[in-house]
C-alpha cells in the first residue's frame, strides 16, 4: 500500500531525540530518510541497553525506516557528498546550532543552491533573535527555561523536571508538522521553505494553552496558571484496596460519585452549581472525592463509575505499556518491541519497513545511488570521509 510520503526524500542531520523523532514520524509515513551520522554515531544509539552495541532500545525504534550514512560533513569531500545528496532531496532537518550551521555551510541559502525549492527545517533552543540563540539546549535546559519547573513548584513539588523528555518530544512533533505543512505549500506554489523551530517557543505555546488562563487578557485578570490543573490533589487516589484516577467533570458526575460513596449531604453543595464554581473549588472538591474513593474497592469503582459514564482508570505501570507492544525481529539486534507511530496508528510490527540501521550501514548503497563508483567510495573510506561502526 502506498504511504502518504512515498517519494519524499529527507536528509536527517539531527541527533539525540527531538530531531530523530521528527524524522521517524516522516519515515513512518513513507518518506525516505537518510540519517547522516558523525564518527561517534547518534547519541540515541547509546541510550540504554539493546540487542546490539549500536542499537539501544531507544535507537531501535527512533531509527526505524531510515538509512544511515557515516559522513564527515566538515571535510571538503564530505560536504561535496552532502551537497550531492541534498540535490536529490526534498527536505533537510537539522538541530545543529546556528553558528555551527553557518560554519559548516548548512544554511538555507547555501543548501537551496543545491536543490531549489528545498524545505529546510532547523531546530533550535531559542528564537533566532534571542540573546541565547546560539546556546546549547537540551530538554533539561528547555524545561527550566519554559515554565515547567515553575508549574511543579506551584503545586508544592520541589523545583523538579518532568520525568520525560517533554520539550524534545513536543518540538519533534512540531518539526514534523512544520515539514508536512511546507510540503503542502510547495505542492501548491513550488516554493521551498526556511523554517526555524525554537524549543522555548514550542513549550511556551504548549503550556499556555491552558495555563495562560486569566493572564491572557490585557491587562491581566489574574496570574498565569489554570486552577484545576494546579491542584496537588489532582492525582490518583487510594481505594479500599488499590488506587484509581477519576475525573468527575460535570455536576451529575459529582452527584453520582458522592451518592455511591454515601455523601448525599454534598449533593446541594454550591461548589457544584456551575462549571466555574467546580473549577474554582477544585482543591476542596478533590479532597472530598479522595475521601469517598476509600469506601469501595478498585474493581467496584471501575465498574460503577464506568457504567455511569464518569472518566476513570486504574493506574497503569510503565512495564505494562511495554508488555503490550508487538514484537518484531531485527536482523542484527534480535527481537524487540515496536512503539506506536506518532501518526495516529496503533503499534504494529508492520510499520517497520526497514529495521533501524547500524552506523554507516548504507554508505555504499546511498553513494552509488547519487553517482559514486566503487573506486570513488573506496577512496572516501580510505580518507576517513566515510565511516561505519561507532567509535
Amino acid at each position: 500500500m502506498a504511504l502518504p510520503l512515498d517519494g519524499i526524500r529527507v536528509i536527517d542531520l539531527t541527533s539525540v531525540v527531538m530531531g530523530p523523532l521528527a524524522t521517524q514520524i516522516l519515515a513512518d509515513q513513507g518518506a525516505e530518510v537518510i540519517a547522516i551520522e558523525d564518527r561517534r554515531g547518534d547519541t540515541n544509539r547509546s541510550m540504554g541497553a539493546g540487542g546490539h552495541p549500536e542499537l539501544s532500545g531507544v535507537a531501535t525504534n527512533l531509527l526505524r525506516n531510515k538509512r544511515s550514512v557515516g559522513l564527515d560533513i566538515k571535510s571538503p569531500a564530505g560536504y561535496g557528498v552532502l551537497g550531492k545528496l541534498i540535490a536529490t532531496a526534498d527536505v533537510v532537518v537539522t538541530n545543529l546550532r546556528p553558528g555551527s550551521r553557518a560554519r559548516a555551510g548548512l544554511t538555507f541559502e547555501a543548501l537551496d543552491a543545491f536543490r531549489p525549492g528545498l524545505i529546510f527545517c532547523a531546530a533550535a533552543g531559542y528564537p533566532v533573535d534571542h540573546a541565547r540563540a546560539d546556546a546549547p539546549a537540551y530538554d533539561d535546559i528547555i524545561q527550566a527555561a519554559s515554565g515547567v519547573v515553575d508549574l511543579n513548584e506551584q503545586i508544592g513539588l520541589p523545583p523538579v523536571l518532568m520525568p520525560t523528555l517533554v520539550a524534545d518530544k513536543s518540538a519533534g512533533l512540531v518539526i514534523a508538522n512544520a515539514v508536512l505543512t511546507a510540503l503542502v505549500h510547495r505542492e501548491r506554489t513550488g516554493q521551498g521553505s526556511d523554517i526555524t523551530i525554537a524549543m522555548t517557543e514550542v513549550m511556551r505555546a504548549y503550556l499556555l494553552v491552558e495555563h495562560g488562563a486569566s493572564a491572557i487578557p490585557e491587562p491581566p485578570k489574574g496570574p498565569a496558571g489554570y486552577p484545576r490543573i494546579l491542584n496537588p490533589d489532582r492525582r490518583p487516589h487510594p481505594t479500599a484496596d488499590g488506587m484509581i484516577s477519576v475525573l468527575p467533570y460535570d455536576e451529575h458526575h459529582y452527584e453520582t460519585l458522592f451518592t455511591l460513596g454515601g455523601r448525599e449531604d454534598l449533593l446541594d453543595d454550591p461548589r457544584l452549581a456551575t462549571r466555574r464554581a467546580r473549577i474554582e473549588n477544585g482543591p476542596s472538591l478533590y479532597q472530598d472525592v479522595a475521601s469517598v474513593l476509600r469506601q469501595r474497592t478498585t474493581a467496584e469503582w471501575l465498574e460503577l463509575l464506568s457504567a455511569a459514564g464518569i472518566p476513570v482508570t486504574e493506574v497503569v505501570r510503565m512495564s505494562e505499556l511495554v508488555d503490550g507492544l508487538p514484537i518484531a525481529e531485527h536482523p542484527s539486534a534480535g527481537a524487540y518491541r515496536v512503539t506506536p507511530p506518532l501518526t495516529g496508528a496503533v503499534a504494529s510490527a508492520d510499520i517497520v519497513r526497514r529495521p533501524a540501521p547500524l552506523h554507516g550501514e548504507h554508505n555504499r548503497e546511498v553513494l552509488a545511488e547519487i553517482g559514486y563508483d566503487p573506486a570513488e567510495i573506496d577512496a572516501l573510506e580510505a580518507d576517513g570521509v566515510l565511516y561505519a561502526g561507532m567509535v
